[in-house]
């Protein structure tokens, strides 16, 4: 979400970069210097990137309407362009970003994730009143359900409904969506231990003592089990509506619009629903009356329509076709452009793994990291307006309570420390060691492995590499039994803690797990559940973060990667457009058509 699924982006972006991984590529540690700041007006150089803060809101906080964005109208038509539809529309089937934004302007959940300015979020009730109460050091969790929250059709949003959405989520048709919540009622088996509502069972460790309360009993502390509610795979589901598979064409709107039409793969129209009331939503703005969306376009194609900006595309924007590399320049440095540009580092992890059964001494991983030519794959994969150069594990727009630390000195030695490689190398048990290096066979990975290949071997290391083939390159790099010693692979948090990243790329070792360094360390594992059962959640964060930096030290497990800038543009009379610095993608929240 295979738990984490890999973004929509990363689908895109995977035939030019080695973006097979589970997530999409993303961007952490240290700060892209002189990059803009996530959303629009403000040309590449304006400022350093700040990196979101994300906090705790309260029941006011969760009170609607939505804080509008500057300058904000009501009323229009707003076009939005991409390449691909939308695979699922059954909120339980939804685990990629385009899908869950999507989700944004039809469906509900009972939290989620309010824009209090650019750059600022607070988790806030969105159906609930408030961000839930939590008691029994974690393990429960109350929310109460706001009054006037309906159904397209009218009905009453109602505790049962809730139940019925967690409950659905553990049915065999449900395939994709994210699987927190179900273990954390049952067990990591949690298919076994529960079929689903449709025979009649319930959960007991479910309650709806009235039709607006709702309560939730896990077997262990989440004290972040708020966050994970706000996942677009929570989203709340009719009970009375629910068609099972069907539901995945025709779901029922709690949100601010709903389906008027759908031509699959070639276009959606969204229409007002008049059964939502803004005064109980905190999260979205619902500003257009009509949302239409356009499918089969490519990136090239939607960039160069947005550039001219010509008649519809005016009001026309892209959720997230990436500005392609033969427009970029154009489009960072064109000052016309400059109040219809974003920009904003990816959230995603991404490392260079190496396979631990194989490269079995830390000293030769820890030469790896000081030579690793950072700034010159930088330059190779379009300079730091593309590309930003992270230094630690965890991901500084998805982790609440982030460090950052430089312990390969990458920040400072971009080019890479040969000669601090070399004395690293000598006290190893081998100073001369061969490397196998895996990697996806696409024009730009070639030019980036040359790179690699090229600062390893000036350390003694010998490299030997083996491009894999882009259809099955992740299914290969997964497989416990690779012949590999380090190759790429990327991951996601689910929400804003290191408790949906390090349990998963250091969690199980299996075929086609994520766990591709194969770390397998009783003290890493002991220290992962501890910080994942604490009560207190900001003593919870700051462990990741220790975490990180812990395992970096006395394991290195990986070499962290260099990690994509997105950049892309809107129409000029497209108002309110920002990247949501979480999912990588251009929010609707705040979305307006200038009249």
């Amino acid at each position: 979400m295979r738990h984490r699924k890999r973004s929509a982006f990363a689908v895109l972006a995977a035939a030019s970069l080695a973006l097979v991984g589970a997530c999409a590529p993303g961007n952490q540690g240290a700060q892209p210097t002189g990059q803009a700041s996530t959303g629009a007006s403000a040309k590449p150089s304006a400022q350093a990137y700040t990196p979101p803060k994300i906090t705790l809101g309260t029941a006011d906080d969760s009170k609607g309407p939505a804080i509008p964005p500057d300058g904000v109208q009501k009323g229009g038509t707003v076009t939005m362009i991409d390449r691909d539809d939308f695979a699922h529309l059954d909120p339980a089937q939804v685990y990629v970003n385009t899908e869950a934004n999507f989700g944004l302007l039809i469906n509900r959940g009972l939290t989620g994730y309010k824009r209090v300015a650019k750059g600022d979020y607070k988790l806030v009730g969105d159906l609930a009143t408030d961000p839930g109460t939590v008691s029994d050091g974690g393990k429960t969790w109350k929310f109460t359900l706001k009054d006037g929250v309906k159904w397209q059709d009218g009905s009453p949003i109602t505790s049962a409904d809730v139940k019925w959405t967690m409950e659905r989520m553990f049915a065999p048709f449900i395939t994709f969506g994210p699987s927190y919540v179900q273990q954390w009622l049952t067990n990591e088996n949690y298919r076994k231990a529960y079929p689903g509502p449709y025979g009649g069972k319930e959960l007991s460790n479910i309650e709806t003592p009235d039709d607006k309360t709702i309560v939730f009993k896990f077997n262990t502390a989440h004290a972040d089990a708020n966050y994970a509610f706000a996942m677009a795979g929570y989203s709340i589901v009719p009970k009375a509506k629910d068609t099972k598979e069907k539901y995945d064409k025709e779901p029922v709107a709690s949100g601010p619009y709903i389906i008027k039409s759908h031509v699959v793969d070639k276009s959606i129209e969204l229409a007002r629903n008049p059964q939502w009331d803004p005064a109980t939503d905190p999260i979205r703005g619902a500003y257009p009356d009509t949302w239409k969306m356009e499918f089969g376009q490519e990136a090239l194609q939607i960039t160069d329509r947005l550039i001219a900006d010509a008649g519809p595309d005016q009001t026309a924007f892209s959720f997230y076709a990436r500005t392609p590399p033969e427009r970029l320049q154009q489009v960072i440095t064109d000052d016309s452009l400059t109040d219809r540009r974003m920009q904003s580092p990816s959230p995603y992890g991404d490392y260079y793994y190496f396979n631990l059964d194989r490269v079995k001494d830390q000293k030769v991983r820890q030469a790896i990291n000081y030579a690793w030519p950072s700034k010159q794959i930088q330059q190779t994969l379009g300079g730091p307006q593309a590309v930003s150069l992270p230094t630690t594990i965890l991901n500084e727009n998805t982790t609440v309570g982030y460090q950052s630390y430089d312990l390969f000195e990458k920040a400072s030695k971009p080019d890479g420390d040969i000669d601090k490689a070399k004395q690293l190398l000598a006290q190893s048990s081998n100073p001369t060691p061969t490397i196998v290096y895996a990697y996806n066979q696409t024009p730009t990975q070639e030019k980036v492995t040359l790179v690699i290949k090229n600062a390893l071997e000036k350390t003694g290391i010998k490299v030997v590499t083996k491009p894999l083939d882009r259809k099955t390159y992740y299914d290969s790099i997964s497989q416990t039994k690779n012949q590999f010693d380090l190759y790429w692979g990327g991951w996601g948090a689910d929400w804003p803690s290191g408790s949906t990243v390090m349990p998963v790329i250091f969690g199980p070792i299996s075929d086609g797990g994520q766990n591709m360094s194969h770390l397998n360390d009783p003290g890493v594992k002991t220290e992962m559940q501890k910080i994942t059962e604490m009560s207190d959640i900001d003593a919870a964060n700051a462990a990741w973060m220790e975490l990180d930096k812990k395992i970096q030290e006395t394991i290195t497990p990986l070499v962290v990667a260099e990690n994509d800038i997105m950049t892309l543009l809107h129409g000029s009379k497209v108002g309110g457009a920002e990247i949501d610095p979480q999912q990588w993608i251009v929010s609707p929240n705040t979305i307006f058509v200038k009249q």
